[in-house]
């Protein structure tokens, strides 16, 4: 059974692309609205979902925030393929900020990952502001998967790192 995000579809919250913004413990700039320190947000439920997840060839959408849960198991996913190699904590930091670096592609653009998933946007502003918000989700990710990929002493977490291998909904990332 896969894990579905808490997150209900709310009338209130934003959307871009299908997607709901939703907010995040965010110290990371960008137009996702900041929650609260000591509630989970989507990146937590990611990340804790992510070693069951991962397993599922098939994901049953229930409410617009499993699509975005989705892209964080994919991210997470390619994430965990670049610290693959990565012997310490600052290998692993540095081949993180170089994956924040890269261009985030919206859908309709070559390279994004789920086509159909989320809908095209309607205009430039729209995919302008979803883009912001899937790089600032996704540095988000990052920070927070270095502290659960690498031990306190600055090695790899073997229980973590071993994920990197599988394949999430049968999606081959680079």
């Amino acid at each position: 059974m896969v894990y579905h995000s808490s997150f209900i579809d709310n009338i209130e919250i934003s959307k871009a692309c299908g997607c709901p913004l939703l907010p995040l413990k965010s110290h990371i700039k960008g137009p996702a609205p900041v929650s609260e320190q000591d509630s989970t947000d989507i990146v937590d439920e990611a990340i804790t979902f992510f070693r069951a997840n991962v397993f599922f060839r098939n994901f049953d959408i229930k409410s617009s925030a499993d699509k975005l849960l989705i892209y964080l198991t994919f991210y997470i996913n390619i994430a965990l393929k670049r610290l693959e190699g990565c012997r310490t904590l600052a290998e692993g930091t540095k081949a993180i900020i170089n994956l924040g670096l890269e261009k985030v592609p919206v859908p309709g653009e070559l390279g994004f990952p789920f086509p159909g998933l989320f809908s095209v946007p309607q205009s430039q502003q729209e995919a302008e502001l979803f883009r912001n918000y899937l790089k600032q989700i996704r540095e988000e990710t990052s920070g927070r998967l270095l502290s659960v990929a690498y031990r306190s002493n600055g090695t790899p977490n073997k229980w973590w790192l071993a994920f990197a291998k599988r394949k999430f909904m049968n999606v081959i990332t680079q």
